[in-house]
């Protein structure tokens, strides 16, 4: 029998739980890269990036060669035209730097993660063997942003509707996780996933 490399991509909209489903898949001892961290990375270091930013929406964008986050979800994020802008700039090098560590884990590992909000939106579908689509009810996911990161509504529903609907994604998803109940619950499902996929991981 001969392993079969996965490449797994964990996706869903604003509040949704991705990220903690993420970080159950790490405690079990598995890699999940993290677009959003691989992203404000290039915002903060790429030189080249940070140029074509200011020159886009202004010498505000950073405050002492560090990008003003206040001051970009200020200008940027609540609007789609600047967000698909934004996007244009940084998804190319994101996309790069996790192609190239998504091939040098599966060196040595059987199956990599990736976390990623727009995997759509991004057209990075095609990347991978699987996408994992983590979904839960829009009040819900308002909730938990207003209560971890002080969201107010206005600005949940205006980066909401910067991604493509739940519905949409959940027609084009392999998988589809419900997150509307416990962390446990959650927890549980994210194992769920992992002996499904060591399970695939196998070819006879």
């Amino acid at each position: 029998m001969s392993k079969q490399k996965i490449k797994v991509a964990i996706t869903g909209n604003i509040g949704s739980g991705k990220s903690l489903f993420s970080n159950y898949i790490e405690d079990e001892g598995f890699v999940v890269l993290k677009a959003d961290e691989i992203g404000k990375e290039i915002l903060a270091d790429d030189e080249k990036v940070k140029q074509k930013i200011i020159k886009l929406f202004g010498a505000g964008s950073y405050i002492n060669g560090k990008p003003d986050t206040k001051y970009l979800a200020q200008n940027v994020f609540s609007n789609l035209g600047k967000v698909q802008k934004i996007n244009s700039v940084i998804h190319p090098a994101v996309i790069s730097i996790i192609n190239k560590k998504m091939n040098e884990e599966l060196n040595l590992k059987p199956v990599v993660f990736v976390e990623a909000a727009l995997i759509y939106e991004a057209d990075m579908e095609e990347m991978f063997d699987f996408v994992v689509l983590i979904s839960a009810d829009e009040k819900l996911r308002m909730e938990r942003k207003k209560s971890s990161i002080s969201l107010s509504e206005e600005e949940f529903l205006k980066r909401d509707h910067n991604q493509i609907p739940d519905s949409e994604k959940r027609k084009r998803a392999d998988f589809i996780f419900e997150n509307n109940s416990t962390m446990a619950d959650l927890k549980a499902k994210a194992n769920l996933l992992l002996m499904m996929l060591q399970s695939s991981a196998v070819n006879e």
